[in-house]
């Protein structure tokens, strides 16, 4: 009897650490207090509704290693998530917001991971591609599932059924349970499907083909950006450059009624995209930026292009649209700028051409706004106030130098940078 009690509880265990043998899903997902995903939620909005600090301090910074690519994701309870490329062969890490204790980083992952972007459910549950996989884990780092994709996930966002949308570089798009990683809905391939019969000795390209031109929006990386996706309808868009095409494009589809279809698409992206798509906070209009130094406005139900505004650089990376419809792109070589959207074009309402960014703005409830920006020979968080652009504050990253992979805000107002060399800088609001 006591040895059937032991199996019995051993199995309760097993079952309540994998998610998996019940259809019951209750996990909540949803952005909350924290920064699930790389551009915040799922619109990419770049947005936070915690009323940002107008006085910050340096509260811990750490190295890790090796080089950053991606934004810090942060659950619920403030656990961060960052993944990078280490010679201990760790991929992503696992820290404490408030002390920058290490709670687990992961070594079995391909080293490729460290080009995927994650995100985070209500659970503190984390999600993140490698070569040629989508991985989930828990909030301690033990692994929940792991499903097989072709290419590396790119992109990976929450369903408005709490699913997970993955598109992978090359052009794969699943949409995956979160309890146990199965496909919901049959595989779509943004590239179609190859002819086997006509290429009998085709072979699979390496999962992280054409990965180094994804940060450009080059040609070899056919899907280079994070998908905006609107949960109330299922529409999502992702920029695609097929092969030998000579631009790329914005395309919209939907997932719904168990499956994923195209609805539109505009062949609009002059020299490859530099941006994330962004929805705006009615999802009508769908924001994207392309190598030609352009910042297009986009119908987001049929594709018609609302107007084009010319910038002095690339908005590479990613888009903050606020509530009320400023618009502040992002762009390392471009400075400190917010636009209106008046419907038929965009208008500037202040700029700041002496602040030289090097990172991707952010926006908080309470008009502030922070950003990483170029102050000497080092970096510092600008913060800002985004009715009219004027620094209210600025903190120095101790030794940073070169550029930032995203900003992240916290439940409690944090602001959470990474440098493109390997370090992590948190700072808090100053009491």
């Amino acid at each position: 009897m006591r040895r059937r009690a032991v199996i019995s509880l051993a199995a309760v265990g097993a079952l309540a650490l994998t998610g998996c043998g019940t259809d019951v899903d209750d996990i909540t997902v949803g952005p909350g207090t924290g920064w699930p995903a790389a551009h915040h939620d799922g619109r990419n909005d770049g947005t936070s509704p915690v009323t940002g600090s107008r006085k910050m301090m340096l509260s811990w910074s750490r190295p890790l290693g090796g080089p950053i690519e991606q934004g810090v994701t942060l659950g619920p309870e403030g656990q961060m998530f960052v993944t990078a490329r280490t010679p201990s062969g760790c991929v992503i890490f696992s820290f404490q917001m408030r002390s920058g204790r290490k709670r687990f980083c992961n070594q079995q992952l391909g080293p490729n991971a460290a080009s995927a972007p994650s995100v985070v459910d209500g659970g503190t549950n984390v999600y993140v591609g490698d070569d040629g996989a989508l991985n989930a884990f828990n909030y301690l780092g033990q692994p929940r599932w792991r499903t097989p994709v072709a290419g590396v996930p790119v992109s990976v966002q929450f369903t408005g059924d709490g699913d997970l949308l993955s598109v992978t570089q090359s052009g794969q798009v699943d949409v995956l349970s979160r309890q146990t990683g199965e496909r919901v809905v049959p595989t779509v391939q943004l590239l179609g499907e190859p002819d086997f019969l006509e290429y009998p000795d085709l072979t699979r390209p390496a999962s992280g083909q054409g990965l180094d031109d994804c940060s450009t929006g080059g040609p070899q990386c056919p899907v280079a950006n994070i998908s905006a996706m609107d949960v109330s309808t299922g529409r999502f868009f992702v920029t695609v450059w097929k092969p030998g095409a000579p631009t790329a494009a914005l395309v919209a589809l939907r997932y719904g009624n168990n499956k994923i279809e195209q609805q539109w698409r505009a062949d609009i992206l002059t020299d490859g995209s530099a941006t994330s798509p962004a929805l705006s906070a009615d999802g009508a209009t769908v924001y994207v930026g392309d190598n030609s130094n352009r910042l297009i406005a986009m119908d987001a139900a049929d594709g018609r292009t609302k107007w084009v505004h010319a910038l002095e650089w690339a908005p590479r990376g990613g888009i903050s649209v606020s509530g009320d419809g400023l618009i502040i792109p992002a762009g390392d070589d471009g400075y400190l700028v917010a636009l209106r959207d008046t419907g038929s074009t965009a208008e500037v309402v202040w700029e700041r051409k002496d602040l030289a960014l090097r990172g991707i703005p952010v926006q908080t409830a309470g008009g502030t706004g922070y950003t990483a920006a170029a102050i000497g020979d080092g970096l510092n968080l600008i913060t800002f106030d985004t009715k009219t652009g004027t620094t209210v504050d600025s903190d120095v990253l101790p030794g940073a130098k070169g550029r930032t992979t995203g900003t992240s805000i916290g439940a409690k107002g944090e602001v959470v940078l990474a440098t493109r060399i390997g370090e992590l800088f948190v700072f808090k609001p100053e009491q």
